[in-house]
């Protein structure tokens, strides 16, 4: 297992999730959720600065059968541009059902998904990257692809 805080990315149409892993990638915990817009990969930088990460990982929504959707192109084209603002490793890790999971704990915890809409995306960040640390952990290698930063120039 790697060592170093990875910061996990959960895009939206309207936010952004992100959560962060210890140092020695055990356990991720929700940090904070980013409106999407101007700014937002700066912010996410900000926080990977902040946390001294090595790699962001950001979850790739397919569809349940593995196919891609509209959602699969934001989340790549987001990742890309990750990729292009940072000279950290960017990976995509398959993500499927990390908000229905996040909402399915949100109401086991007595919260409604009304109530959780400030945190639900900070829960799925965390889902996908803990699903990424737990993958590496039992696989014996790092998850997901690496975007190439010069794909995107």
């Amino acid at each position: 297992m790697r060592s170093g805080v990875r910061v996990g990315v959960d895009v939206g149409k309207v936010r952004i999730g992100i959560a962060r892993t210890d140092f020695h990638g055990m356990l991720a915990t929700p940090v904070e959720t980013v409106p999407r817009g101007s700014g937002d990969v700066a912010r996410i930088l900000a926080i990977a600065a902040e946390v001294d990460a090595t790699e962001l990982i950001v979850g790739l929504p397919l569809s349940l059968s593995g196919g891609r959707t509209p959602s699969t192109e934001d989340a790549q084209g987001f990742a890309q541009a990750l990729a292009n603002a940072t000279p950290l490793p960017v990976r995509m890790v398959d993500e499927r059902l990390s908000t229905v999971s996040a909402q399915a704990a949100l109401r086991a915890s007595g919260r409604t998904v009304k109530s959780s809409r400030s945190v639900i995306d900070q829960v799925a960040a965390v889902i996908i990257v803990q699903h990424a640390l737990d993958f590496e952990r039992t696989a014996g290698r790092p998850p997901g692809v690496v975007v190439d930063p010069d794909e995107g120039q």
